[in-house]
């Protein structure tokens, strides 16, 4: 099975996830909240992240375009960036961060601010790579518009301060002898640290997100109804109705098991599995477009779904003894699903970080926490008085929760054009997203019970048509979406690259050097990669190395993939990768020789000495 279908296999299996958000990532602060003019603070921002990834940053660039801080308000003048101690230096002088990093930007309250409350925007960038693999994610960037109050100027008082970089920071701007200044930790004793407290925080954020799930307007109306008929089959007898209420929770719990189950049997088919596949991936981004955009409209009433099974586990779940109880959870998972769908996309990038047997674990406490309402009203059904009485409200919020969705798709069209950066191929995802409403519009109108089943089963069919009709002809990538400055555009001869002795790498260009028997070495890597970096100031852009390449006759490439080019990006995958730094040497007549994510000139030298004698006459 290819590398493509997999994915996309694993694409159509996670459209039956769904989950909770994984708690705030990104803090921001303005310390004091309150100043006068001359008067000196701090913008801070905060990213935590799990302990399978960590953040880089090479302190001898000063500040990094892909790890930085900037504010921006008329009352302020900034200052310059501060860059914390890192947990680590690499033996390459980079200072890593683990589990958490901090920049601090100072700023001056200038001396002609009016007093008043002002807004002070702030723009956080960072940049994480994958401790193991190596492999990085795309840059991501936040914004925040913050409050500060000025206070009016007393000429007579000292100017309030605060220290521009606290005793647990260290400036861009030190000497270099500041790299080895911090007691860096190895890293395996950073991991010890931090990846308790990081699991605690999953399987805490797992509990909580299970419990916010009751109160989607799909399942809040059933909550007490559901709790009264577990109460009322037991005859008020305890010791019953806890039975009921395990019983009820075994089938919450064994729904949420099989999601989990999903992603292991995934992973033990050898998809991979690792931060930032999902959102690297144009088929994901385009599922969670759809499903966001069909959510948004089911909530309007435009349609509702239907999930295979609901039916028959209403039914069931109304019987009367423990197979009631039972199915009853199953019942409300699958009425969940109508309004949780939406939010898997955070589930999906947690599911990723972790192990197998943690991933279990984490659903499972999903559904613990999603049946502890009604575990807690089944023991004590005086708590129902706590939960409002289902009426026109809901309506209302199940309506305006369907503009939310509308609204927050603009973040998967985001990724798209980050992804393609193709104005024409947006504009065709948003012609497809239009078909895909009316199908919506189609099944809504016409798939109801009050119509024969034949007119029901006509109209199944032809919405289905309408979207594999818009799939077809809107979202296979063709030449009219290429932009100009993408690899697949630049064909003609050899463009030289950033570096010498390297050349733009092209599909064309590359089949072209293979026909000639020529052996070529590819670098794919992006100028937010850390690692990608380090193999070319260490190994690659090394004279001694230049001149073996020359030597042997080999052809040097280089594929920017700082902007995610998907022919870049598809012929990553098609070599059995998920990221950058990609690095291949293709011999003619042999197996293509991968290098590791990060290699030492010994590494490369002993590929090189596969290189048949006769490519260097």
């Amino acid at each position: 099975m290819s590398s493509t279908v997999k994915h996309t296999l694993l694409c159509a299996l996670l459209l039956l996830v769904l989950a909770t958000a994984a708690g705030q990532t990104l803090r921001f602060s303005v310390s004091p909240s309150e100043l006068k003019p001359g008067d000196k603070g701090v913008l801070r921002a905060t990213v935590s992240f799990p302990d399978s990834m960590k953040q880089s940053y090479d302190p001898s660039e000063g500040e990094s375009p892909y790890f930085f801080l900037s504010g921006d308000s008329p009352a302020l003048s900034f200052g310059k960036l501060s860059y914390p101690k890192p947990t680590k230096v690499s033996s390459d002088g980079f200072w890593v961060y683990y589990k958490s990093v901090t920049l601090s930007l100072p700023f001056t309250v200038k001396a002609n601010a009016k007093p008043g409350k002002v807004a002070v925007n702030a723009t956080f960038g960072y940049n994480l790579c994958h401790k193991t693999t190596g492999f990085c994610g795309m840059p991501s960037e936040e914004s925040r518009q913050l409050s500060l109050q000025i206070l009016p100027g007393d000429p007579g008082s000292p100017a309030a301060t605060v220290d521009e970089a606290s005793p647990e920071e260290q400036p861009s701007g030190e000497e270099p002898a500041a790299r080895t200044e911090p007691a860096a930790e190895p890293e395996s004793a950073a991991e010890s640290k931090t990846s308790t407290g990081s699991i605690l925080f999953y399987m805490l954020m797992a509990i909580l997100g299970g419990i916010v799930l009751n109160f989607t307007p799909c399942v809040l109306p059933i909550l007490p109804i559901r709790a009264m008929s577990m109460v009322n089959q037991a005859q008020k007898d305890v010791t019953k109705v806890l039975l009921h209420t395990l019983v009820y929770t075994l089938g919450v719990l064994i729904s949420f098991g099989s999601i989990a189950a999903v992603f292991i049997i995934a992973r033990l088919s050898g998809v991979n599995l690792t931060y930032g596949f999902l959102s690297q991936s144009l088929t994901y981004n385009l599922i969670m477009l759809s499903i966001l955009f069909l959510f948004g409209l089911s909530l309007l009433g435009v349609w509702q779904m239907t999930l295979p099974g609901m039916n028959a586990a209403a039914k069931t779940s109304s019987k009367k003894g423990y197979a009631g109880s039972f199915f009853g959870g199953i019942f409300a998972f699958l009425m969940g699903f109508s309004c949780m769908g939406p939010f898997m996309g955070p589930a999906l990038e947690v599911a990723v970080r972790l192990s197998s047997p943690l991933l279990m674990i984490f659903f499972l406490l999903i559904g613990f926490g999603f049946a502890l309402p009604f575990i807690l009203i089944s023991l004590f059904p005086k708590a129902l008085k706590l939960i409002p009485k289902p009426g026109e409200w809901m309506n209302i919020f199940k309506e305006v929760m369907g503009f939310l969705l509308l609204l927050l798709t603009w973040k998967y069209f985001s990724n798209i054009w980050g992804l393609t950066k193709s104005g024409a191929y947006l504009l065709d995802t948003a012609h497809f997203v239009v078909f895909l409403g009316f199908a919506a519009w189609l099944y809504g109108r016409f798939v109801r019970v009050e119509n024969s089943k034949a007119v029901q089963y006509v109209f199944t069919l032809l919405t289905l048509a309408v979207i594999v009709f818009a799939a077809w002809n809107y979202l296979p990538w063709k030449e009219k979406h290429v932009p100009p400055q993408s690899a697949a555009a630049l064909v003609d001869g050899m463009q030289p690259a950033d570096h010498e002795g390297w050349y733009v790498f092209t599909p064309e260009l590359f089949d072209r050097l293979q026909a000639e028997g020529k052996t070529v070495f590819l670098d794919i890597g992006a100028a937010w990669c850390t690692n990608c970096k380090t193999n070319e100031k260490k190994v690659l852009h090394q004279e001694d190395i230049a001149a073996e390449f020359k030597k042997l006759g080999v052809v040097t490439l280089k594929g920017d993939f700082t902007n995610g080019d998907p022919v870049l990006k598809d012929w990553i995958q098609k070599g059995g990768s998920i990221g950058v730094p990609f690095n291949v040497l293709y011999i003619p007549g042999q197996e293509p020789v991968k290098m590791p994510e990060l290699f030492s000139k010994k590494d490369l030298l002993d590929a090189l000495s596969r290189v048949p004698a006769r490519e260097g006459k």
